[in-house]
């Protein structure tokens, strides 16, 4: 793996989780708890950007951070974000990788929230009871009027998001550091 990739991976992956500690709040009035945050966006821009491994790893790295700087969650947390994020990460990198147009972005950030909402749909049956102490059947009543709703909100507007900023942020990251420089210094009549 490249330096500079690793480098705009840490940049990435510190302003995932500033972004997630600043801005957070619910949009699903019959679950206040699941906070909306876009701190998925960095983490889907790398993985556009340098791949679904990457991109993982990323989550990952801001999950555990996340847990240990806020205490929110515990490991439970640390799965549930990695497993939901993960998720959306691998196969809208994993797609967009293939098909490196804005059709193949476009659909990345559609199909990929559709597969985190089923992730998470089984996820939450099988964690949420023992992360909040609560039976399943309290769960699959969650399902419909919030948790599947939450998902697809979610993801759908971190998907706008990125697919309005990526391309900026691409050609930054392509843009050599030193022709930046020589263009800002140099001295226009």
């Amino acid at each position: 793996m490249e330096q500079k990739n690793i480098v705009y991976g840490g940049v990435l992956a510190g302003l995932s989780l500033a972004v997630s500690l600043l801005i957070h709040f619910p949009i699903i009035p019959q679950a206040p708890f699941l906070l909306y945050d876009p701190g998925d966006v960095p983490l889907l821009i790398a993985g556009f950007k340098f791949g679904p491994g990457l991109g993982l790893l990323l989550t990952g790295v801001v999950s555990l951070l996340f847990a240990l700087i806020t205490g929110e969650g515990g490991p439970w947390g640390v799965l549930m974000h990695f497993l939901a994020t993960g998720s959306y990460v691998v196969l809208a990198g994993f797609l967009y990788q293939r098909h490196r147009t804005r059709n193949g972005a476009i659909t990345s950030l559609i199909v990929a929230p559709l597969f985190m909402t089923a992730i998470m749909a089984g996820a939450n049956l099988l964690i949420t009871p023992l992360y909040m102490g609560v039976g399943r059947e309290v769960v699959k009543g969650m399902l419909l009027p919030a948790i599947v709703p939450f998902n697809i909100l979610k993801g759908v507007i971190n998907g706008a998001i990125t697919l309005l900023i990526y391309k900026r942020i691409s050609n930054f990251i392509e843009e050599p550091l030193y022709e930046r420089n020589r263009a800002a210094t140099r001295v226009r009549p």
